[in-house]
């Protein structure tokens, strides 16, 4: 792909956060998407996931809870278990963008369980040019995160989970950028999460499962691309949700599930203008003055506690920066599944509104999932594009292992 520096730039831009609709009414909304760095950690990596309208903080729990709820490991069925998925991304545009994810976890007892997961974003090939077309390099943009987690049980009906994260980002591949030499970003965050179950549950006569969980995921340090930048806050988000499970017949399920997302950093402020639209500048500290909301420029964990009261808006817009995420899921036998979801973000916020559909097969060994997303407002990077997520089960394969030398 030949791209100018320019280019790749506004080009990364779409392919890595949740892009507005272009053809939303100016005048009618005040558009004030929240940015951060390494949007690619909010990714839904696998495909079960992403044909629930990515809800998946209370699922059942599985070898893509690194993701989700590192908590709900401590509460898997089987002694160990491995995820991969890949994931297209932009492919009705360029062929060679993708995210890849492998998740896992290994039982060590009844109360505890230890998980790690590898997820990995290819920007494809990149050639960069300078403001008159001169070619001055050719590098392939990529980031990537590595994840280790703990899970604990307290309890029979709840469990709390930390991971640890690694983040480097490399958009570059340090090519001076208007005389300044830019460098990959890097940071350590923290996931905190919460889970419960219960697993004997009686919901309109029906016997049922009751799952509800609680994630902040990526508590951690900022990322600058330069010496000299201002280092951007990275995607801290809290997820809370839940999953109600009817337990139609021995070979019958039906699941309903619902998470809401907000993200963990400060909204943009309104800035002060003159007459002629340009910022008014305070004269002591040398910053543009705040018209509405508050300064954006503060340390993590202020930067935290304020994006629940910063939006210039006041607090219908800071409802406006929940997102709502749906779906079902019916399994029959425990071997074959359909899904269906949806994702609804406020017009004001990026507005991602999609629908998602897939289906699940698991056999002895391992498992398939797939998911097709259907996006109703705007060009989504995912938008008509089939995901894939194989899982295998070594429990299983041992024991298959086992019968067959006996």
């Amino acid at each position: 792909m030949k791209k100018t520096l320019v280019g790749f730039v506004l080009f990364g831009l779409a392919a890595q956060s949740y892009a507005q609709d272009s053809e939303l009414e100016q005048s009618a909304l005040q558009l004030n998407t929240i940015t951060t760095a390494v949007p690619f950690l909010l990714i839904a990596p696998d495909s079960r996931a992403g044909a629930l309208g990515d809800a998946g903080v209370a699922s059942s729990p599985d070898a893509n809870s690194m993701h989700w709820n590192v908590a709900k490991l401590a509460f898997v069925e089987k002694e160990m278990g491995v995820s991969v998925s890949y994931s297209p991304w932009l492919r009705q545009l360029v062929p060679d963008i993708n995210l890849s994810y492998v998740g896992g976890y290994k039982k060590l007892g009844d109360d505890n369980a230890i998980g790690a997961s590898l997820r990995y974003f290819s920007l494809g090939d990149i050639k960069f040019t300078d403001n008159q077309g001169n070619p001055i390099g050719d590098f392939n943009p990529a980031e990537f995160a590595f994840d280790l987690g703990y899970s604990q049980k307290f309890g029979e009906n709840f469990s709390g989970g930390l991971a640890v994260r690694y983040i480097y980002s490399n958009l570059t591949g340090g090519i001076d950028v208007s005389g300044a030499n830019t460098r990959s970003g890097k940071s350590f965050a923290v996931d905190v999460g919460g889970f419960y179950t219960k697993d004997d549950a009686t919901v309109f006569g029906q016997d049922a499962i009751i799952n509800a969980g609680l994630n902040i995921s990526n508590i951690g340090a900022k990322i600058a691309y330069t010496n000299d930048a201002v280092k951007d806050f990275i995607p801290i988000n809290m997820r809370l949700g839940q999953s109600l499970t009817f337990v139609l017949d021995d070979y019958n399920t039906f699941s309903i599930l619902t998470d809401f997302n907000k993200l963990l950093v400060p909204t943009p402020p309104i800035y002060a203008t003159d007459d002629s639209g340009q910022p008014i500048i305070d004269p002591t500290t040398g910053e543009p003055e705040i018209e509405s909301g508050k300064n954006p420029d503060v340390p993590i964990v202020t930067g935290i506690f304020q994006s629940f009261s910063d939006a210039p808006g006041g607090m219908s817009e800071e409802l406006k920066e929940i997102n709502i995420s749906a779906g079902m899921e019916y399994w029959y036998n425990k071997q074959f599944a359909v899904r269906t979801g949806y994702m609804h973000e406020s017009a004001t916020k990026g507005n991602r509104k999609y629908f998602t559909v897939g289906a699940g097969l698991k056999l002895s060994v391992f498992g398939l999932d797939v998911s097709y997303l259907i996006s109703t407002t705007q060009q989504n990077p995912l938008a008509n594009t089939v995901r894939f997520s194989l899982m295998f089960d070594f429990e299983a394969f041992k024991k298959q292992n086992d019968t067959s030398s006996n």
